[in-house]
C-alpha cells in the first residue's frame, strides 16, 4: 500500500503559511494541512489561496470541529476549494477539543451532543454535495426551493474524502470511521494498532484505498533515519504520513525556521 506524505502548517501569519504551502509542492510532498481554530488564520481562505499557487497537492483540514460549525457552510466552504483547486479538497472533522489552549466560544462540550451534532453535519455535508433540497434531522435542518445553488456549488470530485477522528477499538467510533473515507487516529497509535485497525476496516467493508493517517516529526538532516521512522507505519497499513510540529508557540521565529527547513528538505521516503 502506497504512503503518501503531507506536511501540517503547525501556524504563522497567512503570506507564511502560503509560501511554505508553495515549498511544500515544490520540494515533493504530496499534500498540505492547516489546522482550523475559533479565531485565528482562516483556514478555507488560506486553502484557496494555496489553491491558486499550487496544482498538485492534496488541501485540508486537520482538523475542523465540526459540531462547533454550520455544516452547510463547511459544505460550501469545502466545494469551492475543490472547484479552486481542481479536485484536490480534502476534509478533516472532529468533535473539537476542549482543551485551555484554545479560545472558549460558548459552544457545546457535552461528548454525545458533538457526537450526535457531528454524525448528522456528515449527513448534511454529503446531501447537499449531491445536490439535496431538503436534510432534516436532530439537530440541524436545511431546505431550500432552488436548485442552482447546488449546481453552480457541486464539487468537482464525485466523492470529496472526509477523514474523521476516530478512537480505537471503540465500536460507535469504529462505525462513523466507517462511513467516512478516512481515519484520523484519536490517541497516539502504534503500528500494531493501525495494523489491527487496517484488518478491522477490510473485514467490516471499508475499501482498500480507505485512508489510515499517521503522524510525527522526521529530522531533515538524515534520510535514513527519516524513512527508517515512517517504514513501520508503511507496513501496518498506513497511508498518509504527517509531518507535524506542534509544539508551542506555533509562530515563533525559531518554529518558521524549523518547519521550513523541514518542508524544504522534502517528504521522508519510505522504502519500497
Amino acid at each position: 500500500m502506497t504512503l503518501r506524505f503531507g506536511v501540517i502548517l503547525p501556524g504563522g501569519t497567512a503570506r507564511e503559511q502560503l509560501d511554505q504551502a508553495v515549498l511544500a509542492e515544490r520540494s515533493g510532498w504530496d499534500g498540505v494541512f492547516v489546522w482550523e481554530a475559533a479565531y485565528g488564520i482562516d483556514a478555507w481562505s488560506l486553502l484557496s489561496a494555496i489553491a491558486a499557487r499550487t496544482t498538485r497537492v492534496r488541501l485540508g483540514t486537520i482538523l475542523t470541529p465540526l459540531p462547533w460549525r454550520r455544516p452547510w457552510k463547511v459544505a460550501s466552504q469545502v466545494a469551492t476549494l475543490d472547484q479552486l483547486s481542481g479536485g484536490r479538497a480534502v476534509l478533516g472533522i472532529g468533535v473539537g477539543a476542549v482543551t485551555t489552549d484554545l479560545p472558549v466560544t460558548g459552544e457545546p462540550t457535552d461528548l454525545r451532543l458533538r457526537a450526535a451534532m457531528m454524525d448528522e453535519g456528515i449527513d448534511l455535508i454529503r446531501a447537499v454535495w449531491s445536490g439535496a433540497r431538503v436534510y432534516q434531522g436532530e439537530h440541524y435542518t436545511y431546505v431550500t426551493d432552488r436548485d442552482d445553488l447546488g449546481e453552480v456549488a457541486r464539487p468537482v470530485q464525485e466523492r470529496i474524502p472526509i477523514w474523521v477522528v476516530g478512537v480505537w477499538p471503540r465500536p460507535k467510533s469504529m462505525r462513523r470511521v466507517l462511513r467516512c473515507d478516512g481515519l484520523i487516529p484519536g490517541h497516539d497509535p502504534s503500528p500494531s494498532a493501525v495494523r489491527d485497525i487496517r484488518r478491522w476496516l477490510t473485514e467490516h467493508g471499508a475499501p482498500a484505498g480507505f485512508d489510515i493517517l499517521a503522524e510525527g516529526e522526521t529530522p531533515p538532516d538524515d534520510r535514513a533515519a527519516a524513512s527508517a521512522t515512517v517504514a513501520p507505519w508503511a507496513e501496518a497499513g498506513a497511508t498518509w504520513w504527517m509531518e507535524t510540529r506542534w509544539e508551542m508557540p506555533h509562530n515563533s521565529a525559531d518554529r518558521m525556521a524549523e518547519i521550513e527547513a523541514r518542508i524544504a528538505a522534502g517528504p521522508p521516503q519510505a522504502p519500497s
